[in-house]
């Protein structure tokens, strides 16, 4: 049998699952790599562990709270400018070093050891209370801050419903890991000592993370797909464009048009028609 004698493959109903599954695949890989961008990724975890981490280490050994702050700093100092040298994303980096520094700040104003814990665990509270509040109010957190990586901007609040809904599952879910966190250490901060409060915090600090990114990313993928308005803003523009283009052209073709009217129009004048008619009446032989 010849390439030609064998039956072409056509595209029947059962394309459509095998299509769909291709889409939704993709659907999810999209939804991981702008989870890893906007989270940060595994480099962004590194950086908001190893401060606190190398604090209550150097802590549990030597009880030195100005040596374990300043390294603590230090090292997130460092982090950063490693990602200026790399030219890569720094919010992550920053705001390690913010937190950190707040709760140097905070820990050498009171001399407890303790409070360097304190400002980063006000931050989640709030944060953790952020997404219920925004969720309740229509305007999922976590749509507001995944909207512009996914392209999406505002649309999924009026024209996305189902993606609306995702967001705001996703949002409960991030308000409740983190409540739940502070649940845990703020009795351990006035109850328990600096090292049994830092090696806690650091235990919370990625299981939870990961549980809230991995909740997110199994409603999303799920979710209908984002509506990407920067390219129907694209679109919108070459369409204005376009239309413009032909505007112009059909301006020029008529003003041609206006031009050869009014040449013939002056051409065609009372003696130049009488002329005419002379010329073609008959003329008589004498």
């Amino acid at each position: 049998m010849t390439s030609d004698d064998r039956p072409n493959r056509t595209t029947g109903p059962a394309d459509g699952p095998a299509q769909e599954q291709d889409a939704a695949a993709d659907g999810r890989a999209v939804t991981e790599a702008a989870l890893f961008e906007a989270f940060g990724g595994v480099r962004g975890m590194v950086e908001t562990v190893l401060p606190g981490l190398l604090f209550v280490t150097i802590y549990t050994v030597n009880k030195d709270l100005h040596i374990s702050a300043i390294a603590a700093l230090a090292v997130s100092l460092v982090l950063a400018v490693a990602r200026l040298v790399r030219k890569d994303t720094v919010k992550h980096a920053f705001s390690g070093v913010f937190g950190v520094a707040f709760g140097v700040v905070f820990a050498m104003m009171t001399g407890n050891a303790k409070d360097f814990y304190l400002p980063g665990m006000l931050y989640t509270l709030g944060l953790g209370v952020a997404y219920i509040v925004t969720t309740l109010a229509g305007a999922p957190l976590i749509g507001l801050i995944l909207g512009p990586v996914f392209k999406e901007n505002l649309s999924w609040r009026t024209r996305n419903p189902g993606r609306k809904k995702a967001y705001a599952k996703a949002s409960y879910a991030w308000g409740a890991i983190l409540l739940a966190k502070c649940a845990i250490l703020f009795p351990l901060y006035w109850w328990a000592d600096t090292t049994h409060l830092g090696w806690v915090l650091i235990a919370l600090k990625i299981p939870p993370f990961l549980l809230a990114v991995w909740l997110t990313w199994l409603f999303l993928a799920k979710a209908p797909a984002p509506i990407d308005v920067f390219a129907e803003m694209e679109a919108k523009e070459k369409a204005e464009e376009e239309a413009k283009a032909r505007r112009e052209r059909e301006a020029r073709e008529n003003g041609v048009l206006d031009g050869v009217a009014a040449d013939l129009a002056a051409d065609i004048t009372p003696q130049a028609l009488a002329a005419e008619q002379q010329g073609r009446a008959p003329q008589h032989r004498g």
